[in-house]
């Protein structure tokens, strides 16, 4: 081999080998950004969700599920990951509710009598369990709800029990919940 074409491949493989390295030092640096810009809990749940694509992507790599099955979930987990971010940037909060994003054609997986899409409004509590967050157009639409915590869940009944007790109409005995008797203690 001649001097110079062997100082040309050296040259070539030491660009090559710093070039991969740039790509590394900038993937690197992605991730450790991502970590500054959201906290611990967010930046664990888009952890989750990024190895929840993982899996979804080999399952379809070795053939054990649909295209359409893939593309479907694909398209919840970037649902997911945007209303999750966008939760994180406008609450400037390190706190995700539990998320669930479904297709138009799933809310019966959420509720027994699923609502009508045209009565979704953000903010909207559907059976004192979830609140519609939003929701995000890929492929399909996905409309992502938040399930509640027991003390907003608690609360949201008190105020649909509150608004069906108007105080025009007097409640009845029967309808009050049971009041357990208090435990006598003699001395």
């Amino acid at each position: 081999m001649r001097p110079g074409l062997r100082v040309a491949s050296i040259v070539a493989a030491l660009c090559t080998i710093s070039a991969a390295a740039a790509v590394a030092t900038s993937r690197a640096s992605q991730q450790q950004q991502q970590p500054e810009q959201f906290g611990p809990v967010v930046t664990a749940y888009l952890g989750y969700l990024r190895n929840e694509q993982e899996v979804v992507d080999d399952r379809v790599s070795r053939r054990e599920i649909s295209r359409a099955y893939y593309r479907r979930n694909s398209n919840r987990i970037r649902a997911l990951r945007e209303i999750a971010m966008r939760i994180a940037r406008e609450s400037h909060n390190d706190y995700l509710p539990e998320l669930e994003a479904v297709a138009g054609n799933e809310l019966g997986t959420l509720f027994e009598h699923p609502p009508r899409i045209a009565d979704l409004a953000v903010g909207k509590v559907f059976n004192n369990t979830f609140r519609f967050v939003g929701s995000v157009r890929n492929a399909e639409v996905f409309y992502v709800f938040a399930r509640l915590d027991p003390y907003e869940q608690a609360e949201s009944k008190s105020k649909h029990a509150s608004a069906d007790n108007s105080p025009a109409a007097p409640t009845e005995p029967s309808a009050r919940p049971p009041v357990r008797p208090r435990r006598v203690n003699n001395p």
